[in-house]
This record gives C-alpha cells, structure tokens and sequence, in this order.
C-alpha cells in the first residue's frame, strides 16, 4: 500500500439553524435534512442541540431555570463541495424555507478514507 499525501482541500459547511420543535410533515425537521443529506450522497451531516438561543421571534429558549429541555435550538451542519451543497439547498428549498441557512468555506483534512 502505496502512503497517501495528506492535505487541506477546499469544501464548504452548510449550517441550518431552526428550532427542536420544528416539524416538518409530522416529524422533526432536522431529521428530514439529515435524510435526504444521506440521499442526495453528501459527505455528512450532523445535528447539535443547542443551549440557549432565539430566533426571529427574539424569546430566549435557555436549558436553564423551568425551561428546561423545551424548544431548544439545533444545529445541523453539513460539509461537502460548495456546488453539491447549493444544490442540495436548490432541491430541498420546502424543507428550508423556514429555517436560518448558511454557506460558509472551510478546509478539509484529506486523511485516511473508508
């Protein structure tokens, strides 16, 4: 086996921000993005359950106090090549329309691979 040079290589980062209580079709809709993330064949998604944040209606959803475990944010966050990650956005545009969406580049570490 021959060594492989490893490297940075140039991708980008998807961040979705919404909230745990947002459904998409009777379900969570951080679980629809990261299924059809697996679908579309993208490198990989996460998801983070945040805690404290608010969005537009500006009420602070904290894990502190009587709050506790309510509304929480979340965070689903997706690397891949930039062109694969705008169209995932393009075709996935009813899943989201109602969520805070991000496109930022970042560097990947070209390591060992399965």
């Amino acid at each position: 086996m021959s060594e492989k040079t490893r490297h940075w290589v140039p991708a980008s980062r998807l961040t979705v921000l919404l909230g745990e209580d947002d459904l998409y079709r009777h379900r969570p809709r951080y679980h629809e993005i990261v299924r059809r993330a697996r679908d579309a064949g993208l490198a990989g998604a996460s998801v983070w359950r945040g805690v404290e944040g608010y969005g537009v209606s500006s009420h602070i959803h904290t894990a502190r106090l009587l709050d506790l475990a309510e509304r929480m944010p979340v965070l689903v966050m997706i690397i891949d090549a930039t062109d694969r990650l705008r169209a995932f956005v393009e075709s996935n545009a009813d899943l989201l329309d109602s969520v805070t969406v991000a496109l930022s580049p970042v560097e990947v570490f070209d390591g060992v691979r399965r």
